[in-house]
């Protein structure tokens, strides 16, 4: 494999937060709050990011095996088939969570993350321990499987802490 095609398909994934950055930077242009502006965020990180880049997996697992164990540096294996099965949940999750409350996002980011940190933890062990360096197991998916979950839960949780600021304000007696 060329230098260019390995860039290429290490950096793939990185096109869902692409995909979720850009479109929430176009649609918070003239929010009328940063509430407003927060939940646009959080919606596009869930359906871009989460959701198709979940589903994405999903599809390539199902569709194209063969290409998927070449590009994380296995054989193929039916442990794949169960692969795009937990990703279909994550995608299901990441659409759920565009209409979800800040509490219910603070949870699909936190299942999310224990499929997805776990992930990351195998790509690192197999990086490390048997020189796994085929941009399935390093580079962009390394970092989806690191920010996807950890995101949703930060703008969720500043999402809580807004909602609660405002219910704390008291009216003078």
């Amino acid at each position: 494999m060329n230098e260019m095609s390995y860039l290429a398909q290490s950096a793939f994934p990185l096109v869902w937060i692409l995909i979720a950055v850009v479109g929430a930077l176009i649609r918070t242009r003239h929010s009328p709050s940063s509430a407003a502006a927060l939940e646009t965020w959080q919606r596009w990180w869930a359906v871009a990011a989460l959701g198709c880049g979940s589903l994405w997996m999903t599809i390539a697992f199902l569709t194209v095996p063969d290409v998927m164990a070449t590009a994380i540096g296995f054989d193929r294996t039916p442990f794949q088939f169960e692969i795009a099965f937990a990703n279909l949940g994550l995608a299901v999750m990441g659409f759920r969570a565009a209409s979800a409350t800040a509490r219910e996002r603070i949870t699909i980011g936190l299942g999310a993350g224990m499929f997805l940190w776990g992930a990351a933890i195998g790509h690192v062990y197999q990086w490390f321990a048997n020189g796994d360096h085929a941009p399935g197991n390093t580079g962009g998916v390394l970092v989806c499987d690191l920010l996807f979950p950890a995101v949703m839960i930060a703008l969720a949780l500043r999402s809580q802490r807004l909602s609660s600021a405002g219910r704390l304000t008291f009216a003078p007696a």
